[in-house]
């Protein structure tokens, strides 16, 4: 096969596999499983983690769809040949590939988001229980 198409495919194998990494890593960085650390910052740290898998990913999904599209748009405009309605042009599964990119790319961010601020680093609110008013016994 061409270099293109290897390397888009290994771009995307690549992508795969992060991606496989960045749910193991953002589930158990959720607040609400019991995998891991009970701390909510190193919750917060782990879940920061997984976005940043899922960017990866994402960019390396965008880097092996614009790289096909790239190598079309060459050989469309480029002089040769074929007769202009045999050649290829872009099909759905790109479009498909930079809507999967760009929605990768956002959950990641989304993810990345829920590291606590600093100020508020290390501290845990509890909620304080209700002094319990004096009953009277008859």
């Amino acid at each position: 096969l061409a270099v293109h198409i290897q390397t888009s495919r290994a771009l995307m194998v690549i992508s795969l596999l992060l991606g496989f990494f960045g749910i193991i890593v953002s589930v158990v960085g959720m607040k609400c499983t019991k995998v891991g650390e009970e701390d909510p910052v190193t919750k917060s740290r782990i879940a920061v983690a997984g976005g940043v898998l899922f960017i990866l990913s994402g960019v390396c999904t965008l880097a092996a769809v614009s790289l096909y599209a790239t190598q079309v748009t060459y050989e469309f405009f480029r002089e040769s040949t074929v007769p202009v309605n045999a050649r290829y042009e872009f099909g759905s599964a790109l479009f498909i590939g930079w809507g999967a990119a760009s929605l990768t790319v956002l959950g990641g961010s989304l993810l990345c988001c829920s590291c606590p601020p600093k100020e508020r680093r290390g501290q845990q609110y509890y909620r304080q229980s209700q002094p319990s008013t004096a009953r009277e016994y008859v």
